[in-house]
This record gives structure tokens, sequence and C-alpha cells, in this order.
């Protein structure tokens, strides 16, 4: 099933998902990687880089939304597509939470805010996985043509697949 948001022949979504997932799950590597050496500047650094991610998650979800709409009711892709999309704003909101209670002192946030952040990277990692079993094993945002031998995205949608040698 190809995506609906598309830009260049490549999903939107599928694009864009790198940024919240890298800069949250690497603001809190940050923050451990403080708590561990007493480095309050990377604790400093979490905190702008929490606020990038929910910008950047909330952005890939209005094109997650887009694509989850097309998937056909009844279908695990319907069902999987929902628990990764709900998972994922439990994800931002979660990440929303340790980023407002840091606020008063983003160099010093205390360990609620830390660990808030950490089962929120736990649910991330469940629910990456589960938009790659939409993509990889359900085919949610593959162009229909797609084979080894499709040409380029660019120059327009696959066309059907190669006959099996």
């Amino acid at each position: 099933m190809e995506a609906r948001a598309k830009l260049f022949g490549h999903p939107i979504h599928q694009m864009l998902i790198a940024f919240p997932l890298g800069v949250l799950g690497m603001s809190l590597f940050f923050d451990l990687i403080a708590l561990a050496t007493s480095r309050p500047g990377l604790l400093q650094a979490s905190f702008y880089m929490i606020a990038a991610g929910i910008v950047a998650g909330l952005v890939a979800a209005v094109f997650g939304l887009i694509d989850f709409l097309a998937i056909p009711g009844g279908t695990r892709a319907k069902r999987i597509g929902l628990l990764h999309g709900v998972g994922n704003v439990v994800v931002v909101a979660l990440f929303a939470a340790s980023w407002w209670l840091r606020r008063p002192a983003p160099s010093a946030p205390g360990i609620l805010p830390v660990a808030i952040a950490a089962v929120a990277v736990a649910i991330a990692l469940v629910t990456g996985w589960l938009g790659g079993e939409l993509v990889d094993r359900l085919g949610v945002g593959v162009d229909d043509g797609a084979n080894l031998d499709a040409p380029s995205s660019l120059s327009g949608p696959a066309r059907g697949r190669p006959a099996a040698p």
C-alpha cells in the first residue's frame, strides 16, 4: 500500500521520523552521561533536544495520520498502525512532561524528568518496531510496484513487478 503523503516519490512520514527518534533518544543518553560525569551542560543540551524532538514528532505525526487514514479498516495493518500512532503520541506526551518538569532548572532537572524520558524511550523502541512491522512486513508506505530493478522514484511510480526467474 503506497503512502498518501509523498515528496519526490518517497513517503514523508518515513523521512521525518528519523529526527524525533534520534533527537529524543539521544537526549536520554545526554542525560545519563551528564548524571554519570557531573556535566550540567549536557542536561541543558538535553532540554533543547527534547523541545526539538517534540516539534519534529508532531510534524511527523501529521504525515503518519494521513497515511494511517488510508489503511483499509479491519486489517492487521490498521490495528498495528493504531498502536503505533497512539504509542507515539504517548511518547511525545511523556517527553513533553519531562521537558515541562525541567523548565525551572534545565541544567539540574532531578531524577523524575530523566526517569520519564527513559520510560518514553522504552515505549519508542516498541512503537518504532511497530512502524517497522507496518513497512517491512505489511507493506504500508511501500510503492505498489517496488522491486529490485524498479526505476528511480523521481521517474514516477514503479510499474509492476518483473516475472520471477
